[in-house]
Parts: C-alpha cells; structure tokens; sequence
C-alpha cells in the first residue's frame, strides 16, 4: 500500500514558503504591516519604588538559546526591540549583520532581543555565532508561543516597544536604515 508522501511534502512545502514571510494564496496579498498596541492601567504598587506598567505582550517566560531563563516583564519600563527569526530564512540571513551592527551601537540605549523559533536549538546557536549576534540575548522560540503573543506568523519581524508600554509590531522586512530610525525614535 503506498504512502500519501505527495500531499504530506506539499503541506510541508507550504508551511516553510509561509514561515519564510511567502502568502499563500488564499491569504490576504496586503496584510497590516503593523499593530499598536499600550500597555493597560494596573493597580499603584505599594512599595516606594515606581514599577513599570509590563505590556501584556511582555508577560511570558522563556529559554534563551544558550539555556538561561528570560522573563519578558525584564523588558519593560524601558525602549527595547524583539526581533523575530529563524535560522534557515534568508531575509534573517541577510539582515543579521545589520541586526549585529544596531545591537553594537545602540546596546546602551536600546535592549535588543532576538526572537528565534521555527528550527532546533542547535540551529539557532549555529545563526548566532555565524552572523556575531552575541551581544543581545535570543530566545529559543521552539512552540513559536512568543511569536503568538506578539501577533507574528512569519518573519523576519520586530516588535518597538517604548519606555512607556507602547508595542508597535512591525510584520516587514525593514532597511538598515528603516531599523534605525525606528529605534532612535525609541530613545
């Protein structure tokens, strides 16, 4: 009895031309290219120290590449981007050094994190030595469940988020130049 291998390998075809940021044709050919979103009023703390309000998007804990964990609440209070990747898409690829280089010079005033998922951890690890982005911390997104809370279904992507809560996603591939002056607006 043969095996249905023909459908099973268009579906997986499909999935990685997905991923990849492809549309597949029964999606819509202009998505919204980005969503706002502020974090909500919480109750005043009690202690004496100010806290920052955490965007609900920043709620989550994780594993980072290198095994340690993250809390997304760490993010909060202060500009940061979160950029969304897989080891294998060649727009990541070719966006890397770019990433690296903004990492580099603006580290001090921007956090940057790198938001991996769609592969194994070794893989990841392989991206980040490969492309020198050991200078901000990247999440293992294994279940994609980060890329779920931030809206993102295929990458590359960024999320802004501003010292006061605000979440801007981007769902394109942006410029050298377009990441920059996103992230000096940040500052």
């Amino acid at each position: 009895m043969a095996t249905p291998r023909v459908p099973a390998m268009a579906f997986v075809l499909a999935l990685f031309a997905t991923a990849c940021g492809a549309q597949p044709s029964s999606a819509p050919t202009t998505p919204p290219a980005t969503t706002t979103t502020t974090a909500a009023s919480s109750p005043s703390s009690t202690s004496a120290q100010p806290t920052a309000e955490v965007p609900e998007q920043l709620k989550f804990t994780a594993k980072t590449v290198d095994g340690t964990n993250f809390d997304g609440a760490s993010l909060a209070g202060r500009p940061a981007v979160l950029w969304f990747w897989a080891p294998w898409c060649p727009k990541c690829q070719r966006e890397a050094p770019g990433m690296a280089k903004a990492a580099k010079d603006l580290g001090a005033s921007v956090t940057f994190l790198g938001v991996a998922a769609l592969d194994q951890v070794p893989a990841m690890q392989g991206f980040v030595a490969k492309y020198d982005l050991k200078s901000f911390q990247h999440i293992a997104d294994t279940e994609s469940a980060v890329w779920k809370r931030f809206g993102v279904t295929a990458q590359p992507a960024y999320a802004f988020v501003d010292k006061n809560g605000k979440v801007d996603v981007v769902t394109t591939q942006l410029s050298e130049q377009d990441l920059r002056d996103r992230l000096s607006k940040l500052t």
